[in-house]
């Protein structure tokens, strides 16, 4: 067997240029611009997982330094939900960033993923670095959450935001790794995944990888199979019970998406929110509900029972379908 066929596709058809960084133009646009003049400043990538932040930031390390960026020591990657503390930033930041760096451009990069992981302490302790040793340092943040970097990391670098992959510029994406894979992958099963993933481009690349390992058809089902959701329509069956106030069906029909489907209790909430708008019941009750459904989430994220926070939910829903009745 091939090395290349035992690469996972994300590695295997992640970036390796600025070129290839699909629906990010202005951010690829002024990143160019960077490079054109080889006046980098510090950056700050913010926006939602999967949008392509660290595939950037290597593509752009890649267009700068050469192939070789990583191997002849001008660059590193330290993920910071690994080591949160200031440990971390004492030791292997420091370590890297106060190393001239031989040839090259004067400054080597250093990208710290996921920085809004980092406890205050450790990105007070960050701001200093960047500090004392952005003579021969340039430092790339990528971030989920920009409002989790205190005010002066974020006041030091060009911030650029990235957005949700769209998704014409999804099915684009699938089309090209499904021809060089060999899969069939029908129209509703693009729309499954981008469904699913929400413009997580990451996530859509993993499941049509697992998707596939199941044949090289992939339909809307097995999409929905692999992602551990309620397969299509089912999550709608299961609120317009709700509505027509049939508790033990609504019972049982919860248990099977739960138990049998094996669908996951926070993915299966983020299902009813978005089927939730399109239901047939006032739209004030829907504030309503919408809020308690975020209370739900909550409770599940700090260890409730699922099946019971659910239900109680979804009973909530049949009493705002009997407004005006």
């Amino acid at each position: 067997m091939a090395l290349q066929e035992t690469i996972p596709w994300i590695e295997k058809y992640r970036p390796r240029s600025l070129s290839q960084i699909i629906n990010q133009e202005a951010i690829v646009n002024s990143l160019k611009t960077i490079l054109s003049t080889h006046s980098v400043p510090h950056m700050l990538f913010t926006g939602p997982p999967g949008v392509g932040k660290t595939a950037t930031a290597h593509a752009f390390a890649n267009d700068l330094y050469g192939v070789r960026y990583i191997e002849d020591g001008h660059f590193l990657e330290i993920n910071a939900s690994d080591e949160r503390g200031i440990d971390v930033i004492r030791e292997k930041v420091k370590g890297f960033a106060r190393t001239i760096p031989i040839g090259g451009l004067g400054f080597k990069i250093l990208l710290l993923d996921e920085a809004d992981q980092l406890t205050s302490d450790a990105q007070h302790a960050f701001r200093r670095v960047m500090e004392q040793f952005s003579a021969t340092c340039r430092f790339i943040l990528a971030a989920n959450y920009a409002n989790r970097i205190i005010e002066p990391i974020q006041s030091r670098c060009a911030v650029f935001r990235f957005k949700p992959i769209e998704l014409e510029q999804m099915k684009l994406a699938i089309e090209r790794i499904a021809r060089q894979e060999g899969l069939e992958v029908d129209e509703k099963a693009m729309e499954a995944l981008y469904e699913v993933t929400e413009g997580d481009l990451r996530r859509c690349i993993n499941l049509l990888q697992t998707a596939s390992t199941y044949g090289k058809k992939i339909d809307a089902d097995r999409v929905y199979q692999v992602a551990g959701l309620a397969w299509g329509g089912e999550v709608r069956r299961l609120l317009e019970l709700a509505v027509a106030g049939k508790l033990e069906n609504v019972r049982k029909q919860l248990r099977t998406i739960l138990y049998v489907n094996g669908a996951s209790e926070r993915d299966l909430v983020s299902q009813m929110y978005r089927d939730l708008l399109y239901l047939s019941i006032p739209e004030k009750k829907k504030l309503e509900l919408v809020s308690l459904l975020g209370e739900v989430d909550f409770r599940i994220s700090q260890g409730a029972n699922p099946e019971l926070q659910i239900m109680m939910f979804l009973t909530n829903l049949y009493s705002a379908s009997q407004v005006g009745k």
